[in-house]
């Protein structure tokens, strides 16, 4: 007896030390993704922040989310503390894409392979770009704005951010429409850091002066909804042309009341799904599917490029509602309302 306990104790003995020098396998250790954010303000990108974390749990990685709130240095800080916990990949939704440019470039130095999101960050080592075709952007703005004005008509254009790489990609495309059209831009502005009340300033500055506007240009929906208050104020709205982008619920409410003409819809659900395959990707040792190569001011960034699509009246069920990107209750809830009444 004393024999088989013997026995039986040095068999355990030898289990728990052959164990003891085994160590978990690190391939089998969750990823972690950083998630680095300008801002969550506008409604577009916490609806990007929840498909990205979704398909990247779906997939088996975490997504460690830093929400910047428009402040720049914070980002600078919040990518730093990124790195500093030293995640697999980071993707940068950059507030200013020439200041990041710098702890980019930290962050590939600690080996960290860096995704830059809608916004390409300048002269660093960036890994992947994904984005949408911002020149075709301000094309299609350009594009409705003549067909919807008088020839010679005047428009007034409020910009995005300078900070934002994308802001001049979209001048330069709506430029090109309007070119040999006899549309007289009679102001243009940026709006600083996205700051939507600047394009109320602007409207409301031109109609307090008397000057007749055809269309306002606005680089967003945001924006394009404080033109809208300015406009509705003097009793303009739906007598000039509006546009804007990124196709939010209330711009879709003013196209199906008529007080925007046009805003462009951005396929960014299916962008912020991309991006979280391609991070798993690139943590995996695999080279994610790209159609552009575009230069950052260093180096040629292989990019992912997604189409956009002019929304309208005529097209607005079958774009917005019929791909389940906004629902018919929530578009028409405000003429549903007057009608009750």
């Amino acid at each position: 007896m004393k024999r088989i306990l013997a026995g039986g104790l040095l068999l355990c003995l030898l289990l728990y030390c052959a164990g003891c020098g085994q160590t978990e396998d690190p391939s089998k250790e969750t990823p972690v993704i950083g998630y680095s954010i300008d801002s969550l303000i506008i409604e577009r990108w916490q609806r990007d922040r929840d498909v990205f974390v979704s398909t990247a749990n779906q997939l088996g990685a975490e997504v460690d989310v830093q929400d910047a709130g428009g402040d720049v240095d914070k980002q600078i800080d919040q990518i730093r503390e990124l790195i500093h916990k030293q995640v697999q990949v980071i993707v940068v939704v950059a507030s200013d894409c020439d200041r990041l440019s710098a702890v980019i470039r930290e962050a590939s130095e600690n080996g960290i392979q860096v995704i830059c999101y809608d916004r390409l960050v300048k002269n660093a080592p960036v890994d992947l770009y994904l984005s949408v075709d911002s020149q075709q952007v301000g094309r299609l703005m350009g594009e409705c704005i003549r067909q919807n004005v008088p020839e010679n008509g005047k428009i007034i254009c409020v910009f995005g951010s300078t900070h934002d790489s994308n802001t001049a990609l979209m001048r330069k495309g709506f430029q090109e429409a309007i070119e040999g059209s006899g549309i007289q831009v009679i102001r243009s502005e940026e709006a600083d850091d996205w700051v939507a009340e600047r394009a109320y300033e602007v409207v409301s500055e031109e109609l307090h002066a008397g000057q007749q506007i055809d269309a306002v240009m606005c680089g967003n929906d945001d924006l394009a909804g404080q033109a809208f208050q300015a406009l509705s104020e003097y009793q303009k709205a739906g007598q000039v042309v509006l546009v804007g982008q990124d196709a939010e619920l209330a711009a879709c409410q003013r196209i199906a009341e008529g007080t925007q003409t046009m805003t462009v819809y951005k396929p960014f659900l299916e962008q912020a799904r991309l991006a979280a395959e391609y991070a798993v990707q690139l943590i995996q040792g695999q080279t994610p599917e790209t159609n552009d190569l575009l230069y950052n001011g260093s180096i040629f960034v292989p990019s992912y490029m997604v189409a956009p699509t002019a929304v309208t009246e005529e097209n607005l069920d079958d774009v917005i509602i019929q791909s389940g990107f906004h629902s018919s209750t929530e578009v028409y809830r405000n003429i549903s309302e007057k009608q009750d009444k």
